[in-house]
């Protein structure tokens, strides 16, 4: 990302590019929304026009249709850090993102509340309060269009940032694979062989190996997941044996997992100045993808877009090809 430099002082807004881009994988969801919202109202409009006209009884249906969807292939919903919201959640969160703010700190406790009072199930209560909401304050919002709420889903990812602590490395790749996905999803409306994918929020633990960022697959049919496996080394200095350690170490552990029963795809992401090419070209040999960002790791604000682009396309053929 080029730095913005005024009168020898960087100004650049390294989160702003990076939540804009998250923010944008939720698009398909958007899309996805206003497809239920046109079949449960018989309209052809987009979903601003509906959701401004609907009566409280149409806005239900659309709601609960979306809570209820039984089809594996639905798009994805996001936090700040990129960790995958549960459908449900997912669901409450982007309605309520529509028409309130911190739907969790402040309007989940009221919902709690009226569970109490009158021991009703979750997303009723979650589905009745959205609707009132809408209809209510919908004419003081006036406009649900994608370039409205994309500024809305910006400052919430950037809330909900502040609120987790993560690590930003794995926030950035976890951000950038998130992207892979949500454009196959934006082009095809499926995940191609696997009826649904899974991005884990957090490192992962196979055998005495830690993984930073990785999705399991789950194929349509029967057969076990396919794991994507994508480990993060980084360096803050220029020299050391850093290089040599990590390509030992990942061989490894490459091996041990080719011997596992399972079906891993594997890739690298490496951020650090001048790694050795002889190790890259280790590495590269023993996995489908490696990614070198030549940099310090603290410059490192995610995929430019070239390196997103060989991502994309590496998913697209993991997911066309099953």
């Amino acid at each position: 990302m080029k730095e913005l430099i005024v009168h020898q002082v960087n100004i650049t807004h390294y989160r702003l590019v990076e939540l804009s881009q998250l923010a944008d994988q939720a698009k398909p969801f958007y899309d996805w929304v206003e497809k239920i919202a046109k079949k449960q109202t018989g309209s052809h409009k987009l979903l601003n026009e509906i959701i401004l006209h609907a009566s409280k009884e149409e806005l239900s249906n659309i709601i609960l249709c979306c809570y209820r969807e039984t089809d594996e292939n639905k798009p994805l919903l996001f936090d700040g850090i990129g960790r995958v919201y549960s459908h449900t959640k997912a669901c409450f969160y982007f309605f309520a993102w529509l028409i309130r703010d911190a739907p969790q700190q402040r309007l989940a406790p009221l919902i709690s509340r009226m569970r109490k009072l009158e021991d009703i199930e979750k997303v009723v209560a979650e589905t009745d309060t959205l609707v009132e909401l809408i209809y209510e304050y919908r004419n003081y919002v006036k406009s649900f269009e994608w370039s409205t709420i994309r500024e809305v889903i910006i400052d919430r990812l950037e809330g909900s940032r502040r609120s987790i602590k993560g690590h930003h490395l794995e926030a950035s790749v976890r951000t950038a694979l998130i992207t892979s996905f949500q454009n196959y999803f934006a082009i095809y409306g499926n995940y191609g062989k696997y009826k649904k994918v899974k991005i884990a929020d957090r490192q992962i633990k196979i055998d005495n190996h830690t993984v930073d960022v990785s999705a399991e697959l789950i194929p349509i049919d029967e057969k076990p997941s396919k794991i994507l496996l994508i480990p993060i080394k980084t360096r803050e200095t220029e020299g050391g044996g850093h290089a040599h350690i990590f390509t030992r170490d990942i061989i490894a552990a490459i091996r041990e997992l080719k011997e596992d029963q399972h079906k891993y795809y594997m890739m690298a992401v490496i951020i650090a100045k001048n790694w050795s090419s002889i190790e890259l070209g280790n590495i590269d040999n023993q996995i489908d993808l490696i990614f070198h960002f030549d940099m310090s790791p603290n410059k490192f604000n995610g995929f430019d877009e070239e390196s997103q682009i060989k991502l994309n396309k590496y998913i697209e053929g993991l997911l066309n090809n099953g």
